[in-house]
Protein backbone atom coordinates (compact mmCIF):
# COMPACT_ATOMS: atom_id res chain seq x y z
CA UNK A 1 0.00 0.00 0.00
CA UNK A 2 1.32 3.45 -0.87
CA UNK A 3 0.55 6.82 0.66
CA UNK A 4 -0.54 9.93 -1.17
CA UNK A 5 1.69 12.98 -0.96
CA UNK A 6 -0.68 14.53 1.60
CA UNK A 7 -0.63 11.39 3.72
CA UNK A 8 3.15 11.10 3.51
CA UNK A 9 3.62 14.66 4.73
CA UNK A 10 1.03 14.39 7.52
CA UNK A 11 2.88 13.83 10.77
CA UNK A 12 -0.11 14.38 13.06
CA UNK A 13 -0.15 10.68 13.99
CA UNK A 14 3.36 10.87 15.43
CA UNK A 15 3.94 11.35 19.14
CA UNK A 16 4.16 14.93 20.28
CA UNK A 17 7.53 16.34 21.20
CA UNK A 18 8.93 15.93 24.67
CA UNK A 19 8.52 18.76 27.11
CA UNK A 20 11.45 21.20 27.32
CA UNK A 21 14.24 20.10 29.64
CA UNK A 22 17.42 21.50 31.10
CA UNK A 23 20.79 20.42 29.77
CA UNK A 24 23.91 20.57 31.87
CA UNK A 25 27.27 19.66 30.40
CA UNK A 26 29.87 18.61 32.93
CA UNK A 27 33.52 18.08 32.07
CA UNK A 28 34.53 16.49 35.37
CA UNK A 29 33.97 12.95 36.55
CA UNK A 30 30.76 12.25 38.47
CA UNK A 31 30.67 12.06 42.24
CA UNK A 32 30.50 8.59 43.78
CA UNK A 33 26.77 9.12 44.48
CA UNK A 34 26.15 10.17 40.88
CA UNK A 35 28.11 7.17 39.61
CA UNK A 36 26.06 4.82 41.81
CA UNK A 37 22.87 6.33 40.37
CA UNK A 38 24.16 5.93 36.80
CA UNK A 39 24.95 2.26 37.50
CA UNK A 40 21.43 1.84 38.82
CA UNK A 41 19.96 3.43 35.68
CA UNK A 42 22.08 1.30 33.33
CA UNK A 43 21.60 -2.01 35.12
CA UNK A 44 24.20 -4.52 36.25
CA UNK A 45 27.37 -5.39 34.39
CA UNK A 46 28.08 -1.92 32.95
CA UNK A 47 31.10 -0.96 35.11
CA UNK A 48 33.64 -1.24 32.29
CA UNK A 49 31.48 0.93 30.03
CA UNK A 50 31.65 3.76 32.56
CA UNK A 51 35.14 3.41 34.03
CA UNK A 52 38.18 2.14 32.12
CA UNK A 53 39.28 -1.30 33.27
CA UNK A 54 36.62 -1.65 35.97
CA UNK A 55 35.37 -5.16 36.68
CA UNK A 56 32.61 -4.23 39.14
CA UNK A 57 30.85 -1.22 40.58
CA UNK A 58 33.14 -1.12 43.61
CA UNK A 59 36.18 -1.44 41.34
CA UNK A 60 34.80 1.42 39.21
CA UNK A 61 34.43 3.64 42.28
CA UNK A 62 38.00 2.84 43.33
CA UNK A 63 39.46 3.45 39.87
CA UNK A 64 37.55 6.70 39.52
CA UNK A 65 38.79 7.97 42.89
CA UNK A 66 42.36 7.13 41.80
CA UNK A 67 42.05 8.99 38.50
CA UNK A 68 39.03 10.93 37.21
CA UNK A 69 40.31 10.43 33.67
CA UNK A 70 39.28 6.77 33.95
CA UNK A 71 35.68 7.89 33.44
CA UNK A 72 34.45 7.02 29.95
CA UNK A 73 32.71 9.83 28.11
CA UNK A 74 30.19 10.75 26.86
CA UNK A 75 27.41 9.73 29.22
CA UNK A 76 23.95 11.20 28.87
CA UNK A 77 21.90 11.01 32.07
CA UNK A 78 18.24 11.79 32.55
CA UNK A 79 18.30 12.28 36.32
CA UNK A 80 14.56 12.99 36.52
CA UNK A 81 13.51 9.74 34.85
CA UNK A 82 16.35 7.45 35.93
CA UNK A 83 17.85 6.67 32.51
CA UNK A 84 21.33 6.85 31.03
CA UNK A 85 23.15 6.21 27.76
CA UNK A 86 26.89 5.50 27.62
CA UNK A 87 28.94 6.29 24.53
CA UNK A 88 28.16 8.10 21.34
CA UNK A 89 25.42 5.82 20.03
CA UNK A 90 23.37 8.51 18.31
CA UNK A 91 20.20 6.45 18.01
CA UNK A 92 20.18 5.62 21.74
CA UNK A 93 20.85 9.27 22.63
CA UNK A 94 18.01 10.48 20.40
CA UNK A 95 15.71 7.82 21.83
CA UNK A 96 16.44 9.05 25.36
CA UNK A 97 15.97 12.69 24.37
CA UNK A 98 12.64 12.00 22.64
CA UNK A 99 11.11 9.84 25.38
CA UNK A 100 8.31 11.43 27.27
CA UNK A 101 8.84 11.61 31.03
CA UNK A 102 7.03 9.04 33.15
CA UNK A 103 3.50 10.09 33.97
CA UNK A 104 3.06 12.25 30.83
Amino acid sequence: ETATEDQASDHSHQATAREPFETEITEGAPTSDQLKSIFEYLGSGKAAQLVKGASSQSDALRKLSENGDNFQRPVLVDWNNGKAVVGDNESEILKLLKEKPAGS
